[in-house]
């Protein structure tokens, strides 16, 4: 079973574009939103575990010209049944 997380991705001004274009060639995101205000970008990542999410974030996302700041949220699957 792998991981979600929500990543949202602050970026200078004039490169979303250019951003978009660099996420879409990594595997592991599979949406891509930009969106009007802060955030500039929202991407949802599927990974095997919490260290490939951290490489995914801390390694590929970073390294793209453009991003100034990102926002992680990983996704937790509740066990058992509903909350009393």
């Amino acid at each position: 079973m792998s991981d979600r997380a929500y990543i949202l991705i602050n970026v200078s001004p004039g490169l979303t574009s250019s951003v978009v274009k660099a996420l879409e060639l990594i595997k592991e995101i599979k949406t891509i939103d930009p969106c009007w205000g802060k955030p500039d970008i929202i991407v949802v990542a599927d990974v095997p575990d919490q260290d490939a999410l951290t490489q995914l974030v801390l390694k590929r996302i970073h390294d793209i010209q453009g991003v100034t700041e990102t926002d992680t949220h990983l996704v937790y699957r509740p066990t058992g049944g509903p909350a009393k």
